[in-house]
Order: C-alpha cells, then sequence, then structure tokens
C-alpha cells in the first residue's frame, strides 16, 4: 500500500478540510481521534480512513472494520499526520465524513421530547461539550442558532467524543426564525438565568414535558430578546460561594435534571 507524504495532493487537499469555507464547499470535514474515527464508522459517516504509518498496528480494529465497510484506507508518513493534525498531539488516525447538519424541520417533525437548543455558541470546546452532554442525557437533539461557531470544527468535534454522530444536529441562521418555530412546534422553551422567577429543583413537572433547553454562549449568557421569548426562566440554585457557573456545566446540570424528570 503506497504511503502518502505531506506533499500529496490528497493530504494537501484534506488538509484544507480545516477551513470552514471548504467544508462548506466540499460537504464533507476531518475528524481526528480513535472516538471520532469510530463513531463515523458505526454510523455510517466515513468515506475515507486515514491512518500513519507509525500507527497503524495501534488502530488495526479501526482499520479493518473500514475495510470491512468498503470504505477506503490511506496510509501517511508521520509528516503527512502532523499536516492533518489539528490536536495538539495527534492521536495519528483520521476520517473524512460528510457534514452532519440537518434540516431544524426535520428534527422538529420527529416530534422531539428534549432538545438542547444552543444560541450564538463562539467556543468550540463548550459547544463540543453541550453536544457530548446532550447525548449522554438522552436529548433527540441539539439545535444551533444565529451566528455560532461549526460544529464541524476540529475543537467542537473533538470535545464531542463521538457525540456529533450519535445525534441530529440542526442549525437556524435566524434566531428569531428558529425560537418561533421551537414554539410552534408545542415545545416549551426554558431560558437558564441567575433570577429565574423558576427554581430547577423545584421545576420537576415542567420538565417532564416537550422541553428546549435554552443555552448562551459563554461571555454575554442569552440575549434579553432570547429571555423575553422563553416559557420559562429558570435558576440553578448554588449553595456555596460560587458566583456563577460556566455555560458547559450549567447546561449538563439542566439536561440531566430534565432526563431525569422524563424517565
Amino acid at each position: 500500500m503506497d504511503v502518502l507524504t505531506e506533499r500529496s495532493s490528497r493530504v494537501v487537499s484534506f488538509a484544507k478540510l480545516h477551513r470552514g469555507a471548504a467544508r462548506r464547499e466540499r460537504g464533507e470535514f476531518l475528524v481526528e481521534g480513535a472516538n471520532a474515527v469510530a463513531s463515523a464508522l458505526v454510523t455510517g459517516r466515513a468515506q475515507t480512513v486515514l491512518v500513519g504509518e507509525d500507527s497503524a498496528d495501534r488502530y488495526a480494529d479501526l482499520v479493518a472494520t473500514a475495510a470491512g465497510q468498503g470504505v477506503a484506507v490511506l496510509v501517511l508518513t508521520a509528516r503527512a499526520v502532523g499536516k492533518l493534525a489539528d490536536a495538539t498531539t495527534p492521536p495519528g488516525v483520521f476520517a473524512v465524513c460528510a457534514l452532519l447538519d440537518v434540516q431544524l424541520a426535520e428534527v422538529l417533525d420527529a416530534a422531539p421530547r428534549l432538545l438542547a437548543v444552543a444560541v450564538e455558541p463562539r467556543e468550540p470546546g463548550n459547544l463540543g461539550t453541550i453536544i457530548r452532554t446532550a447525548d449522554a442525557m438522552g436529548a433527540d437533539a441539539v439545535v444551533i442558532l444565529g451566528d455560532a461557531v461549526d460544529p464541524h470544527n476540529g475543537k467542537c468535534v473533538r470535545a464531542s467524543a463521538g457525540s456529533v454522530f450519535h445525534l441530529p444536529i440542526a442549525r437556524e441562521r435566524s434566531v428569531s426564525a428558529g425560537l418561533a418555530a421551537l414554539g410552534d412546534a408545542g415545545l416549551t422553551l426554558l431560558a437558564t438565568s441567575a433570577d429565574g422567577e423558576t427554581v430547577l429543583t423545584d421545576a420537576g413537572r415542567l420538565l417532564a414535558g416537550r422541553t428546549a433547553w435554552l443555552f448562551g454562549n459563554e461571555a454575554h449568557g442569552l440575549p434579553e430578546a432570547v429571555v423575553a421569548v422563553a416559557d420559562h426562566r429558570v435558576s440553578i440554585p448554588i449553595r456555596g460561594r460560587a458566583e456563577s457557573l460556566n455555560l458547559a456545566t450549567a447546561a449538563a446540570i439542566c439536561l440531566y435534571e430534565s432526563a431525569r424528570a422524563q424517565v
């Protein structure tokens, strides 16, 4: 089997997928690491698997799975691995996958009971963590509204630990249109708010229904206009002296309480 160098036209082409414009133009993105590649293979998203020649034995199971599915497997030199890597420590295995986006209407047509809605998230690690948490808590989908980081961003995919492949991810560029669609679908919109009139630990009956949690970005939280549209403002009780919780932690607590209420 030929080993591709960093100068190979295919490696150069795959490296361009680190840019959002190239991902959108080609309808595919690059993931790295065993978790992401395994999830891509299980869900049928992987189009090509790439493995470093020094890592082929380590990832023999992934290579065998890909070959068994008829997915092309390419071997890379160490320098080619470095060219494709986005992580600080290159894991040595990658997959080229079809983009994940679905239409919001498709998500809503399935009558979801629990959605995690990220409103204008800007930090890829936080978005990836929300996707991972939503997956773990049994949410039906993640919805991304407004001007937001691309969920196909390498850091976002790594933070999701493969969960980007496990549940639908819908993007809607218009925040107002997205919120209207969620409300029209019969979902109760819940906004996290430090001064919310509903305390999370007392909201069991509310959380048992069909709900969509609205989470703002790390720097500014939810815009006032979004909070105003929500059906309820929900506060997380803080027992200690911490002033607040970060976005990913707040999302995890809220989604966990929803998962408990919907059992």
